[in-house]
């Protein structure tokens, strides 16, 4: 099934944007492991929608319901099932779209793929709206790796080509807007508020840091972590390209620019660049690994866009009614963290190819 992801911790995610319910199903993640419910909470209200200037005006409570796998607030080894109730849906504001599909978004691909029996009210299975259960389980799998000394760290790199300035491996977490330089996240917040008034939309990329992986995680070929990541980062709505390291910027660099030189330090092997992003032939080198998502600006706008009635077989124009974000960006920071977390508890888990060594 598509909505279904991992080898190690299979996550299952279900419902629609506006259906009673959206949720998710974990299995694979350890027994006997104690989740501070107060931080979980915490990290959902950084996705949520409806907390200030620059996202939807729909709020909802995102305050997960788990229904098993845990006794207390310890995981028992049973699938983690978790809902979160839909209580802010304005259905109707929808009605148009289940003919007049909007430019950019999946209106007209999910009616090809499902012939008219997809739920279009608020996006249906295809909503942002999906990313809160993507996070209840990404933000359980950050606190199972902070246990192991695992961090992993977001923040906007940019939004509308206005580039945050800082040191990626900074956190910005504390923040309502998760960006390293204040000043720089001024000027993105202004640029988000005259898109809005201009009823257009605005893109942008955030940068991802996962420190303190160990040396050798991960597989080559199809089980390499860019792979693991990068599968799940693309079921985040919106998401574009993933890039690792230097990204595309290394097919113009020469080998001698691009290659990161090996040292000894305190013991062990580093380099001393990064521009792999911590990962070599799929597998983590020991040092930070570091990626970016790039994300379209929201397709849902109040300016007339050009569009079709699938009814009638005719051109019309479209402007989209409802609340949507102008940007969603500062909201999807939570969601690139929790995919990340993901990905590597499912390479962390994993049971260990290699026979110990002979004494």
């Amino acid at each position: 099934m598509s909505s279904s992801i991992g080898e190690n911790l299979r996550l299952s995610i279900f419902g629609q944007s506006h259906s009673p319910a959206i949720g998710m199903t974990m299995e694979g993640f350890p027994a006997g492991f104690s989740i501070d419910m107060d931080r979980l909470d915490r990290f959902l209200q950084r996705r949520a929608p409806g907390r200030n200037a620059w996202s939807t005006p729909r709020r909802e409570a995102d305050a997960p319901e788990f229904l098993s796998g845990l006794v207390g607030n310890t995981t028992c080894g049973a699938p983690l099932t978790a809902i979160i109730r839909n209580t802010n849906t304005r259905s109707a504001d929808y009605e148009l779209l289940k003919t007049v599909p909007r430019p950019g978004h999946a209106d007209y691909a999910a009616e090809a793929r499902f012939r008219g029996y997809q739920d279009a009210a608020g996006g249906g299975h295809f909503s942002g709206r999906l990313t809160a259960p993507l996070c209840v389980a990404g933000g359980i799998c950050l606190q199972y790796l902070e246990t192991r000394g695992i961090r992993i760290r977001a923040h906007i790199a940019e939004i509308g080509g206005i580039r945050d300035e800082g040191d990626p491996l900074e956190s910005a977490a504390e923040k309502d807007f998760p960006v390293l330089s204040d000043e720089r996240g001024e000027e993105m917040k202004a640029l988000i508020a005259a898109c809005r008034a201009e009823g257009d939309s605005v893109g942008g990329i955030v940068e991802c840091a996962v420190t303190g992986l160990p040396a050798g995680l991960g597989e080559p070929m199809f089980g390499g972590m860019e792979n693991r990541i990068a599968q799940i980062v693309f079921g985040i709505p919106a998401v574009k390209g993933v890039e690792f390291g230097d990204g595309f910027g290394a097919a113009r660099a020469r080998g001698s620019e691009n290659n990161d030189g090996y040292a000894i330090r305190e013991g062990r092997v580093v380099t001393e660049t990064n521009h792999a992003g911590g990962i070599l032939g799929g597998i983590t080198n020991g040092m930070p690994l570091i990626f970016r998502a790039a994300f379209k600006p929201t397709p849902s706008i109040a300016k007339p866009q050009r569009s079709v009635n699938l009814k009638t077989g005719e051109e019309t124009e479209l402007s989209v009614p409802g609340r949507h974000d102008p940007c969603v960006v500062p909201r999807a920071v939570p969601c690139v963290e929790a995919a990340a977390a993901l990905a590597v508890t499912d390479a962390l888990i994993a049971p260990c190819p290699i026979l110990p060594k002979q004494v």
